[in-house]
């Protein structure tokens, strides 16, 4: 089964690829003038695509068009020239000339993932007998678009990855755009001049003391965005040790749900011609 759909992965693949620095498919500077050509960038990337979907290791990932080791190679270099970040921006400021974000409220909320091979920014986890895990916190706009994210251990304070969120939220975070979440009475008690022009409203959820529906609360987008992030393998289970592999995973799943949502909306306002017949 295809990892993503072909009207999902055709326009992501077209943005990538664009980003791509120009190579040609053999080395210049060969003694011979000839040697193994290069593998297709697509190959890797599709490769890459199914390690995000489906949370597989790089050895079951490879066959006869490319090995573990270029995908490792191939995936570190693409890091290094930060591509899956500006992928995840261009993405982002597409849906934002398209659609629109809705800066009016932010909403920040993280969730707990399994990180069974430890690594940086991995803890004991509380709710999972002490194994190792993860704590990802991400901040949305009002409709549930992610705009970052940050990792730390399982055990970490909630209020320091809200604190670090508020700190990065630029022009996003301004008085007029008050955020809500769950982050707990010290970071207000906090002196900052960062976050002190803010205007932060605690929801914590109360679901289940009392029984309301889903949007109840305006922590719903932000919580729905994290199941969303939880569908890619490879974040809920993630076998990474490195931050700037778990960095990129992560801006790539961003990517991948923006651009969905994106053509969702876009699905009722715009015409194009690989338009998908129903409304994804």
């Amino acid at each position: 089964m295809p990892a993503l759909e072909s009207w999902l992965i055709t326009p992501l693949w077209d943005q990538f690829r664009a980003l791509l620095p120009q190579r040609p498919a053999y080395h210049p500077n060969h003694p011979l003038g000839c040697h193994r050509p290069r593998v297709p960038d697509r190959v890797i990337f599709d490769k890459l695509v199914q390690a995000l979907v489906f949370g597989c290791g790089y050895r079951k990932l490879a066959d006869a068009a490319c090995s573990a080791t270029t995908i490792r190679d191939r995936r570190d270099e693409w890091i290094e020239l930060g591509l899956f970040a500006r992928l995840e921006l261009l993405i982002l400021a597409a849906y934002d000339r398209m659609v629109g974000l809705d800066l009016g409220e932010l909403a920040i909320d993280g969730c707990i993932t399994k990180a069974p091979c430890g690594g940086q920014h991995a803890g004991r986890s509380p709710v999972d007998r002490g194994k190792q895990g993860r704590k990802r916190s991400v901040v949305t706009e009002a409709r549930g678009i992610p705009l970052g994210a940050v990792h730390a251990g399982a055990k970490h304070p909630r209020f320091a990855a809200a604190w670090t969120h508020l700190g990065h939220l630029g022009a996003a975070g301004s008085p007029a755009h008050p955020a809500h979440g769950a982050p707990g009475p010290r970071l207000r008690q906090r002196q900052d001049p960062q976050v002190a022009h803010r205007t932060w409203h605690d929801r914590p959820d109360r679901r289940a003391r009392q029984p309301a529906p889903v949007q109840a609360s305006r922590r719903w987008p932000v919580e729905r965005t994290n199941a969303w992030g939880n569908q890619f393998k490879k974040l809920a289970w993630n076998t990474e040790r490195c931050d700037p592999v778990i960095d990129a995973f992560v801006a790539f799943a961003h990517a991948v749900i923006t651009l969905r949502r994106l053509i969702r909306y876009a699905w009722t306002l715009y015409r194009w011609d690989t338009r998908p017949q129903r409304r994804p």
